[in-house]
Protein backbone atom coordinates (compact mmCIF):
# COMPACT_ATOMS: atom_id res chain seq x y z
CA UNK A 1 0.00 0.00 0.00
CA UNK A 2 1.32 3.33 -0.63
CA UNK A 3 0.18 6.35 0.75
CA UNK A 4 0.69 10.30 -0.82
CA UNK A 5 -0.15 13.72 1.17
CA UNK A 6 -0.41 16.97 0.04
CA UNK A 7 -1.34 20.14 1.31
CA UNK A 8 -1.71 23.03 -1.29
CA UNK A 9 -3.44 26.28 -1.76
CA UNK A 10 -6.62 27.02 -4.27
CA UNK A 11 -5.90 30.86 -5.61
CA UNK A 12 -8.61 33.39 -4.17
CA UNK A 13 -11.90 32.87 -6.62
CA UNK A 14 -15.10 34.98 -6.70
CA UNK A 15 -18.26 34.08 -5.57
CA UNK A 16 -19.28 31.30 -7.62
CA UNK A 17 -18.88 26.89 -8.29
CA UNK A 18 -15.95 26.25 -10.34
CA UNK A 19 -14.62 22.53 -11.68
CA UNK A 20 -11.47 22.15 -10.08
CA UNK A 21 -10.81 18.41 -11.31
CA UNK A 22 -7.70 19.23 -13.70
CA UNK A 23 -6.39 21.25 -11.23
CA UNK A 24 -6.48 18.98 -8.30
CA UNK A 25 -4.76 16.41 -11.14
CA UNK A 26 -2.17 18.44 -11.89
CA UNK A 27 -1.36 19.23 -7.95
CA UNK A 28 -0.80 14.94 -7.10
CA UNK A 29 0.81 13.28 -9.77
CA UNK A 30 0.91 10.12 -7.90
CA UNK A 31 -2.19 9.01 -8.82
CA UNK A 32 -0.50 7.59 -11.55
CA UNK A 33 1.36 4.98 -9.42
CA UNK A 34 -2.02 3.81 -8.33
CA UNK A 35 -3.56 0.96 -10.00
CA UNK A 36 -6.53 0.68 -6.93
CA UNK A 37 -6.95 3.27 -4.98
CA UNK A 38 -8.47 5.99 -3.49
CA UNK A 39 -7.96 10.34 -3.65
CA UNK A 40 -9.40 12.17 -1.02
CA UNK A 41 -9.99 15.35 -1.49
CA UNK A 42 -10.47 17.43 1.78
CA UNK A 43 -10.88 21.65 2.20
CA UNK A 44 -10.37 23.18 5.31
CA UNK A 45 -12.35 25.94 5.45
CA UNK A 46 -16.17 26.18 7.13
CA UNK A 47 -17.73 28.81 4.07
CA UNK A 48 -16.83 26.88 1.04
CA UNK A 49 -17.43 23.27 -0.17
CA UNK A 50 -16.22 20.33 -2.43
CA UNK A 51 -18.77 18.32 -4.34
CA UNK A 52 -19.15 15.99 -7.49
CA UNK A 53 -21.34 17.02 -10.64
CA UNK A 54 -21.82 17.81 -14.26
CA UNK A 55 -18.39 18.99 -15.52
CA UNK A 56 -19.34 20.19 -19.34
CA UNK A 57 -22.00 22.71 -19.70
CA UNK A 58 -21.31 25.67 -17.53
CA UNK A 59 -25.06 26.38 -17.01
CA UNK A 60 -25.18 23.58 -14.65
CA UNK A 61 -22.36 25.86 -12.35
CA UNK A 62 -24.58 29.40 -12.84
CA UNK A 63 -27.73 27.03 -11.33
CA UNK A 64 -25.95 25.34 -8.68
CA UNK A 65 -25.25 28.66 -7.64
CA UNK A 66 -28.80 30.20 -8.20
CA UNK A 67 -29.84 27.56 -6.74
CA UNK A 68 -28.13 27.59 -3.59
CA UNK A 69 -28.74 31.14 -3.09
CA UNK A 70 -32.31 31.16 -3.31
CA UNK A 71 -32.04 28.45 -0.90
CA UNK A 72 -30.15 29.65 1.43
CA UNK A 73 -30.44 33.63 1.31
CA UNK A 74 -28.66 35.97 3.15
CA UNK A 75 -29.91 38.76 5.78
CA UNK A 76 -32.41 36.54 7.32
CA UNK A 77 -33.47 38.47 10.30
CA UNK A 78 -33.30 34.79 12.46
CA UNK A 79 -29.71 34.90 11.78
CA UNK A 80 -27.48 35.13 14.93
CA UNK A 81 -24.18 34.69 13.82
CA UNK A 82 -23.84 37.93 11.56
CA UNK A 83 -20.85 39.81 12.77
CA UNK A 84 -19.21 39.41 9.10
CA UNK A 85 -20.74 40.19 5.97
CA UNK A 86 -24.53 39.29 5.29
CA UNK A 87 -22.54 36.28 3.33
CA UNK A 88 -20.48 34.42 6.04
CA UNK A 89 -23.33 32.29 7.59
CA UNK A 90 -25.44 31.22 4.74
CA UNK A 91 -21.79 30.26 3.60
CA UNK A 92 -21.14 27.95 6.42
CA UNK A 93 -25.03 26.53 5.92
CA UNK A 94 -23.86 25.75 2.39
CA UNK A 95 -20.65 24.52 3.47
CA UNK A 96 -22.55 21.81 5.69
CA UNK A 97 -25.26 21.19 2.95
CA UNK A 98 -22.24 20.28 0.59
CA UNK A 99 -19.42 19.14 2.37
CA UNK A 100 -16.05 19.52 2.84
CA UNK A 101 -14.50 16.57 1.50
CA UNK A 102 -14.94 14.23 -1.65
CA UNK A 103 -13.86 10.56 -1.99
CA UNK A 104 -13.02 9.16 -5.63
CA UNK A 105 -11.51 5.76 -6.62
CA UNK A 106 -8.43 5.44 -8.78
CA UNK A 107 -8.17 2.51 -10.86
CA UNK A 108 -4.61 2.09 -12.95
CA UNK A 109 -3.40 5.21 -12.12
CA UNK A 110 -6.74 7.36 -12.95
CA UNK A 111 -9.66 8.67 -11.15
CA UNK A 112 -12.55 6.47 -11.55
CA UNK A 113 -15.33 8.67 -12.72
CA UNK A 114 -18.18 8.85 -14.84
CA UNK A 115 -17.59 10.58 -17.90
CA UNK A 116 -19.48 13.56 -16.86
CA UNK A 117 -18.57 13.78 -13.41
CA UNK A 118 -16.49 16.65 -12.33
CA UNK A 119 -15.15 18.01 -8.86
CA UNK A 120 -16.33 20.94 -8.00
CA UNK A 121 -14.94 23.96 -6.14
CA UNK A 122 -17.74 25.62 -4.42
CA UNK A 123 -16.66 29.35 -3.00
CA UNK A 124 -19.52 31.12 -1.11
CA UNK A 125 -18.13 34.23 -0.06
CA UNK A 126 -18.01 37.26 -2.00
CA UNK A 127 -13.82 37.56 -0.74
CA UNK A 128 -13.34 34.06 0.30
CA UNK A 129 -9.68 34.48 -0.24
CA UNK A 130 -7.07 31.34 -0.74
CA UNK A 131 -8.48 27.98 0.11
CA UNK A 132 -6.56 24.98 1.58
CA UNK A 133 -6.79 21.71 0.10
CA UNK A 134 -5.21 18.29 1.03
CA UNK A 135 -4.51 15.88 -0.84
CA UNK A 136 -4.64 12.34 -0.07
CA UNK A 137 -3.84 9.46 -2.50
CA UNK A 138 -3.41 5.73 -0.93
CA UNK A 139 -3.58 2.42 -2.77
CA UNK A 140 -1.62 -0.39 -4.12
Amino acid sequence: MKFYQKETSLKPKDRGYYVITNEVLSLIPEIENISIGQLQVFLKHTSASLTINENTDPNVLLDFENHFDSLVPEEMSYYLHNDENPDDLPAHLKSSILGSSVTIPITNGKLNMGKWQGIYFCEHRDYGGARNLVLTVFGN
